[in-house]
């Protein structure tokens, strides 16, 4: 009996076993080990700024693709692409940094208060509720899902302005942040060389004069910095200015035409053009001391001079004596000398 159960059981685990085995080969699922490769490589922070759920999903749609074009790992940048192109045997495709900027410069001061918000702080929870705080219902909320969204400590709210601050350094431009923003005031944009970029500080779809009452800081949607520009890079729709990253030479020349100071110009050198203007007039009155010195130079020669003739009346009167004595001597000495003189010619004769 003990036989026949043994005989048995291992019957039944074999069965079982070739059915298991049979099942596993059927439905099989057969993954890339260079899918893993992929994702070593990878900076793992699966912030889903790449357009896919996690560092593991970049790494499968990799695997997949034809070529990398349109494929960027935000966090990582261009050298982790390069690690990825040459595991996959694929050529990197080059983008340029992106960053992340808020597109808000209605500061404390700009944009007074007209009311207090007492619920939660949250900018999603209070964008359901009513346009905030201030006469500009386009405008930064300050409540910071913008600041808890990102996973780098890139963005924080200034205390004195109530806007974010973006730190170039850290913003990975994984788009968190854009994401989170229930006004759509924060966009990703080419940083552009040495940093610099220019781009419209304000997002308010009103009228100029409702836009500017809300904001001193507002576009008013004049269109001057579209005249401005020559390469098309400025558009005007809904009463408010756009630039276009991909057009803009960064000339600057819509920075000073903008009467509100609504465009913004980063990480500039100063302005060329109000230097030497400056300079130019300071030279001009430089010029006019110089022929100047030497009139100055003059009358250091006189004082003394005419100090010590004034102080010489005392000698004028043995002056006087002297040229009183001098009268005789002179009747004298053309008398005297006449001679004087023949002598000596005739002594050199002899």
């Amino acid at each position: 009996m003990i036989l026949i159960a043994v005989i048995s059981l291992g019957a039944i685990g074999a069965i079982g076993a070739v059915f298991l085995y049979a099942a596993s080969k059927k439905f099989e699922v057969y993954e890339d080990p260079r899918i893993a490769q992929v994702q070593e490589v990878l900076p793992g922070a699966n912030c889903g700024g790449c357009g896919y759920p996690g560092c593991g999903g970049f790494a499968t749609a990799c695997v997949k693709a034809d070529t990398l074009d349109g494929l960027l790992c935000p966090v990582g940048g261009a050298p982790v692409m390069g690690k990825v192109a040459a595991i996959l045997g694929k050529e990197a495709a080059s983008a340029e940094p992106m960053v992340a900027v808020v597109r808000c410069n209605g500061t404390c001061a700009a944009r007074p208060r007209t009311n207090q918000y007492d619920g939660v702080k949250s900018c999603a929870i209070a964008s359901t509720l009513y346009g905030g705080e201030t006469g500009c219902s386009f405008g930064c909320l300050g409540y910071g899902d913008c600041v808890a969204a990102c996973n780098f400590d890139a963005i924080r709210i200034n205390l004195e302005t109530g806007l974010p601050n973006v730190d170039e350094d850290k913003c990975t431009s994984c788009g968190a942040c854009v994401k989170a923003c229930p006004k759509n005031i924060i966009e990703l944009r080419k940083k552009g060389p040495k940093s610099r970029r220019v781009f419209v500080s304000c997002v308010n779809k009103d009228k100029g004069g409702v836009a500017k009452k809300a904001c001193a800081n507002a576009c008013i949607g004049c269109g001057k910095c579209a005249k401005e520009c020559a390469f098309e890079a400025i558009t005007v729709e809904n009463n408010v200015a756009y630039i276009d990253y991909t057009k803009c030479r960064l000339c600057r020349k819509c920075v000073a035409a903008c009467p509100t100071g609504a465009i913004h110009e980063l990480n500039f050198p100063p302005r060329k053009e109000a230097a030497p203007a400056v300079n130019a007039d300071k030279v001009k009155p430089a010029t006019a001391p110089k022929p100047a010195a030497p009139k100055a130079d003059a009358p250091k020669t006189e004082v003394p001079k005419a100090e010590a003739k004034p102080e010489a009346p005392k000698a004028e009167a043995p002056k006087e004596e002297a040229s009183k004595a001098e009268v005789p001597v002179t009747n004298a000495t053309p008398k005297a000398e006449t001679p004087k003189v023949e002598t000596k010619e005739e002594t050199n004769q002899k």
